[in-house]
């Protein structure tokens, strides 16, 4: 095998994330040939995703002492030293890199991130690393028009400011380049769920849509369980509505209707109740995406706060048929039974809303 094959092959085990077996590789290469510089930046690679940094680090220290003006390893001895938290170093690492490769993007997108980072720890000079850190950023771009990394590399530059607009300006950019980059998807999809007033029925079909594009994303996943437990949530609210039409109906209110109430009004009062939840809930959940609706059912089985939801929507529904059919002579025991349940159901769903809250915080803190 020849030198070029050896390291292309490495490079092949490493894109299919087994480091330890293309290192095995690499050091059989420099068992050797000890003077093979390109072997030592890979080897350095390697360690680098196995995260042992002051290994990589050691490697490239041997690529540059036999090729000392070696961009490819000062790139990865960046990622080496950044691993180590020697972030100063890191820096002049990628400077060396793009004084001897000035056209490579990738050198000045990790240069942006290096500072932007030192930036928010709150490095002496935090202005002129922010503003190192955006002229970076820019140039990577211009230099990669076409790489949706160097766009993720000016995102965390833009991050690190809190540049919202451009965070957004970035991620639609990443989606024009690449429409299932996961990260920029669930960034997109995340905030179109949080407008204000947006229904969980829809936020369940475009994160569904969304999740179908980048199907690995677990981001997504985390969204997609949210919007389809506040979907399940809302249900209880057709059953407080069923409720309340039998209070309507027995005039619990007021107590001034006659009873009992004729057989036919009560069960036509049932059929209205009957069409609340044919309109309200089966309709609509046979409109939703195939997505949301299968999740809806993997929450029910594995989710104790999701069967709770339903379960209590059920509950309540079958109070106010109960309510419609028993031909009640006062409003005494119906009017009690009606309060007991709305309070109660009324107190649960304030409770579980942190619940609900929750969830997004744990989506949002997996995509951290």
């Amino acid at each position: 095998m020849t030198p070029e094959q050896t390291t292309e092959r490495a490079d092949a085990l490493l894109d299919l994330g087994r480091p330890d077996e293309a290192a095995a590789l690499l050091s059989a290469r420099l068992a050797e040939a000890p003077d093979d510089a390109r072997a030592w930046a890979a080897l350095a690679r390697c360690h680098n995703a196995a995260n042992r940094s002051a290994d990589a680090l050691a490697a490239t220290d041997e690529a540059l002492r036999h090729q000392p003006e070696y961009a490819l390893a000062l790139l990865y001895r960046s990622t080496a030293l950044r691993g180590l938290g020697r972030m100063p170093d890191a820096a002049d690492a990628l400077r060396s890199a793009i004084r001897l490769a000035p056209h490579s993007g990738y050198a000045h997108a990790m240069l942006g991130e290096v500072q932007s980072f030192r930036a928010l720890r709150g490095e002496e000079g935090a202005q002129e690393l922010r503003q190192e850190a955006a002229d970076c950023a820019r140039e990577a771009v211009r230099l990669s028009p076409e790489d949706p990394a160097m766009y993720m590399s000016a995102w965390k530059v833009a991050a690190a400011v809190g540049d919202e607009a451009a965070k957004d300006r970035l991620e639609k950019a990443i989606l024009r380049l690449d429409p299932s980059h996961a990260f920029a998807l669930g960034e997109q999809t995340r905030k179109a769920a949080a407008v204000p007033g947006a229904r969980a029925a829809d936020t369940a079909d475009r994160v569904a849509d969304a999740l179908a594009t980048a199907p690995q994303s677990h981001t997504m996943r985390d969204e997609l369980d949210s919007a389809s437990y506040r979907l399940l949530r809302g249900t209880r609210w057709l059953a407080l509505l069923c409720l309340l039409g039998a209070a309507l109906g027995l005039d619990l209110i007021t107590g001034e209707r006659e009873l009992p109430l004729p057989l036919g009004q009560r069960l036509w009062d049932v059929l209205l109740l009957a069409v609340v939840w044919v309109l309200g809930a089966l309709l609509r959940y046979r409109k939703r995406r195939r997505g949301v609706r299968l999740t809806v059912r993997s929450l029910l089985g594995r989710d104790g706060w999701a069967r709770l939801a339903l379960g209590q929507a059920v509950g309540v529904t079958a109070v106010a048929v109960l309510l419609l059919l028993v031909p009640w002579t006062s409003t005494g025991i119906p009017a009690t039974v009606f309060w007991i349940v709305l309070v109660t159901t009324l107190l649960t769903m304030y409770v579980d809303r942190p619940y609900t809250r929750q969830m997004f915080k744990q989506a949002r803190q997996r995509r951290r």
